[in-house]
């Protein structure tokens, strides 16, 4: 079942066990990887179902419902400061595979780039076809872009503010932490990272997040890029909920 391809069909799509297949995905199934009428093939719904789909011409039949476990026990919803450039791209495709449910880009005091609502759409497309390849159940929701003070107004206990200087805890030393405590991490319905710009939060960004509840975090001794920082994090997260 691994070797089969899988693609997102969106709800509208599916009609008494059938698929109708959009043109971009007639063209993708049966120019790009050649499959052919009676073919097999994974198609997800990006809410958490997978179904075995037989390919008919501009249309599919379903087969038989799936049962796949490959997303985490915990929603972990990602704060990034937007990296300049294309840097975004690469942490959506990196963190998606890392099991992330939510991404919530922010504008900061130190963020260079103004996304743009086509920046958006091919956020959203990344994050889409990275869950394919990682096959994952569920496609990440990317927010729009909001400043960092908009995006802090989550309800959970386990809120953490990644901070590069200064003498704070670890980040996994905190998660393992709150298992030891509650016996089990996966307990808690949802875990918020933020990660910050190149250069970092400022001063002033910290002790307003610490205000909201966040617990500023560590991710080690050494300085990490705008798009390493939330990969590590999202790792040390999957890390501590699956072992």
């Amino acid at each position: 079942m691994a070797q089969l391809q899988r693609i997102t069909i969106a709800s509208a799509q599916f009609h008494n066990q059938q698929i109708t297949l959009t043109a971009e995905q007639q063209h993708y199934l049966c120019r790009v990887l050649r499959l052919q009428s009676g073919d097999r093939f994974i198609a997800m719904d990006g809410m958490g179902k997978w179904w075995l789909a037989q390919l008919a011409d501009t249309e599919a039949n379903i087969l038989q419902e799936l049962t796949v476990k490959t997303e985490l026990p915990v929603a972990v919803t990602l704060i990034i400061a937007l990296p300049k450039g294309n840097g975004f791209d690469e942490v959506i495709r990196c963190c998606t595979e890392l099991g992330v449910t939510y991404f919530a880009p922010v504008v900061s005091d130190r963020t260079l780039l103004n996304p743009s609502p086509q920046k958006l759409e091919r956020w959203r497309r990344i994050a889409k076809e990275a869950a394919e390849q990682s096959e994952r159940t569920t496609v990440p929701t990317i927010l729009e872009p909001v400043s960092f003070i908009s995006s802090l107004s989550f309800v959970t206990n386990q809120k953490y503010i990644c901070e590069a200087r200064g003498d704070y805890p670890h980040l996994l030393s905190c998660l393992q932490n709150q298992e030891d405590e509650r016996s089990d991490l996966s307990s808690q319905k949802t875990i918020v990272i933020a990660t910050g710009p190149e250069g970092g939060w400022t001063d002033t960004e910290v002790e307003i997040a610490i205000q909201a509840g966040f617990q500023p975090v560590s991710l080690g001794r050494r300085i990490l890029r705008a798009v390493t920082a939330p990969i590590v994090a999202l790792s040390l997260v999957a890390a501590a909920c699956e072992l």
